[in-house]
């Protein structure tokens, strides 16, 4: 029997942390450790973790990286697979984690990953990007290095080989992948292994995502490019096909202004982070994760904002 620990990242996630409690409670594989790793939260997030027996670990806002959160996770974890969830997901069925860690029986299986579906929430346009991510069909060896870390399984002793880079703005799971298979190391996706993943997001958050993981992608990937125009026809594609996958749903009129917005805001994003010259640096991170909160009135006209 291997020990199984899993590792929830968080930030003010009081409204979705219960939802996901419930369902690791009812999993048919019960955990044996749960660890939130907490990048600064304000609301009740921290207290609702406590009482359902996570251990936590606080990492400064200032210190935040996906990577560097996961790494503090696992370095706390004792589990010989850890399981890794973004608080905003929560299991669909009673055996999620039986079937996700299903993979690792194999092992030269270094990853895990299940699907992701959206609800009632879920922008239209990323119902079809959770549709083309996240297919009916399981994959036990897949060919190349996607996976996404809102709801993964790793081997703690390949995560002990390769670590996590904490200087990446997004995309750690992928750049994690892709040096594990490098390395021989397998990644399987497990559809039966699945999530619901709410996104409630502004437009300009949306925008500040597809930038930060765009910048990622630009750092795993130097040679690839994206020239204007070919991000305009990507543009054009996805709009129209939202919009056939809408009409066929009978859902057009009520989401066309969405379906445009959504795609104006994820190319306006993965154009901007693509043309970030800059390496990435925590300072890079903290504008894409913590924006500078606004100055006091009796400030210095030249200090600095404070990072909140």
């Amino acid at each position: 029997m291997q020990k199984i620990s899993v590792v929830v990242r968080a930030l003010n996630e009081e409204e979705h942390l219960p939802r996901l409690i419930t369902g690791l409670k009812s999993q048919h594989v019960q955990p044996d450790e749960m660890i939130l790793v907490d990048s600064g939260s304000t609301d009740q997030t921290v207290s609702l973790a406590e009482a359902s027996g996570f251990t936590i670990k606080r990492l400064a806002p200032e210190d935040f990286s996906f990577g560097r959160a996961l790494n503090l996770g696992f370095s706390t974890a004792s589990g010989d697979i850890v399981v890794v969830l973004s608080a905003h997901v929560f299991p669909t069925h009673n055996n999620f984690l039986e079937r996700l860690l299903e993979p690792f029986g194999n092992s030269e299986v270094a990853v895990s990953y299940g699907r992701q579906i959206g609800d009632s929430r879920t922008k239209f346009s990323e119902h079809q990007i959770l549709r083309g991510w996240f297919p009916e069909e399981s994959a036990w060896d897949q060919g190349h290095p996607f996976c996404n870390n809102a709801n993964a399984a790793v081997r703690r002793s390949a995560w002990e080989f390769l670590k996590y880079d904490e200087s990446l703005s997004g995309l750690e799971d992928l750049e994690f992948a892709k040096r594990a298979q490098q390395r021989g190391w397998g990644v399987s996706y497990v559809s039966e292994a699945a999530v619901v993943h709410v996104h409630e997001e502004t437009w300009s958050k949306v925008s500040t995502r597809y930038a930060r993981e765009a910048a990622a992608y630009k750092r795993i990937y130097p040679s690839r490019t994206l020239g204007f125009l070919h991000l305009f026809y990507l543009f054009l594609k996805n709009t129209f096909h939202d919009f056939g996958q809408a009409r066929d749903q009978g859902v057009l009129l009520k989401n066309v202004s969405s379906i445009v917005l959504f795609r104006i805001a994820q190319f306006v994003g993965t154009w901007k982070g693509f043309r970030i010259s800059e390496p990435e640096s925590f300072e890079l991170i903290q504008r894409f994760y913590y924006p500078p909160a606004p100055k006091s009135p009796h400030a210095a006209p030249h200090a600095s904002a404070k990072v909140p």
